[in-house]
């Protein structure tokens, strides 16, 4: 049976404005997890400052490196909190916190969902 991918509306938002070619990826990718494959290097990798458990899938399309960060350890199922172009050779630090106050308020919202099993 496959995990449900919850999106964090920005996220969902943030992705539909990507190149196509790299939502396909991230649709394929998203799809392995769902199946519980672990992707590892070079298509992802842990991202345990943003918080234990998060990855990072790292994508490239046709204009630059794409990003999207994801949880996979939820009750509710695989949640995606951030997908942006990758213009710098580290994560700014910003995107780490803006991950991490998404995936806290997904997290905060799905575990007062009584259906989340």
């Amino acid at each position: 049976m496959l995990r449900p991918v919850v999106f964090h509306i920005r996220a969902k938002e943030e992705i539909r404005a990507l190149p196509r070619d790299v939502r396909l990826k991230i649709g394929s990718a998203l799809m392995a997890l769902q199946r519980g494959f672990n992707l590892g290097l070079p298509v992802s990798r842990p991202m345990p400052i943003v918080m234990p458990g998060v990855e990072e899938l790292r994508l490239r399309g046709e204009s630059g490196q794409y990003r999207v960060f994801c949880y996979r350890k939820a009750r509710a199922g695989i949640l995606v909190t951030r997908a942006f172009h990758k213009k710098t050779p580290e994560t700014p630090r910003s995107e780490i916190e803006l991950a991490r106050r998404r995936l806290e308020e997904m997290l905060h919202e799905h575990e007062q969902d009584p259906g989340c099993t």
